[in-house]
């Protein structure tokens, strides 16, 4: 049993090789709305994603991820980011407090931002758009909050770039679905 969108999920692969041409601006936002339509703790959507053209942003975001030449080279970049200072706005303008020193919260904030960013993504290929994830951001947050002037209570958990593949990219293998699928207890 199949449909095109699980056959759509078994194409996937990160690409790290993209063509020069520009994604319209219409064509991010489809992608990022489509994002938002994925499952959200308490509907809190605990997420902002900044999206960066700029060849310089792109430069520094380059050397602090140890040189991936596909982060210049893709026409997009998105910084996704666990974001409680919108909730804090929110609840200060109805007089109420949040504490968000619990490790629930960034839980929460972070996999609301995975959730999201996997929407977008599986979007952006249907639309025959590549992707990759970079995870390496995290090689120097301070630097990365500095340089997309992130406030108080919005952290940076990933970026991703986004382009048209030069090729399709490479699929690699998973491991086998009787070593991650336990079935009543962990095997």
């Amino acid at each position: 049993m199949t449909s095109p969108t699980i056959e759509l999920i078994y194409q996937h692969g990160s690409v790290r090789h993209y063509k020069p041409d520009p994604v319209p601006d219409s064509m991010i936002e489809e992608i990022i709305a489509a994002g938002q339509r994925a499952s959200t703790s308490s509907n809190l959507q605990t997420y902002s994603v900044v999206m960066t053209t700029d060849r310089d942003k792109t430069k520094v975001i380059q050397e602090i991820t140890g040189g991936q030449k596909h982060i210049t080279q893709a026409p997009v970049f998105l910084l996704w980011c666990a974001d409680f200072s919108r909730l804090q706005r929110v609840c200060s303008h109805q007089s109420y407090s949040i504490n968000v020193g619990h490790i629930e919260n960034f839980l929460v904030g972070t996999v609301d931002a995975a959730i999201a960013s996997q929407n977008a993504g599986l979007a952006a290929e249907s639309l025959g758009l590549g992707f990759c994830y970079i995870g390496a951001i995290r090689n120097d947050p301070r630097q990365v909050i500095s340089l997309f002037k992130l406030p108080e209570l919005v952290y940076p958990m990933f970026g991703m770039t986004l382009g048209w593949p030069v090729k399709a990219p490479l699929i690699r293998p998973r491991l086998p679905l009787k070593a991650v699928l336990h079935k009543e207890t962990y095997q």
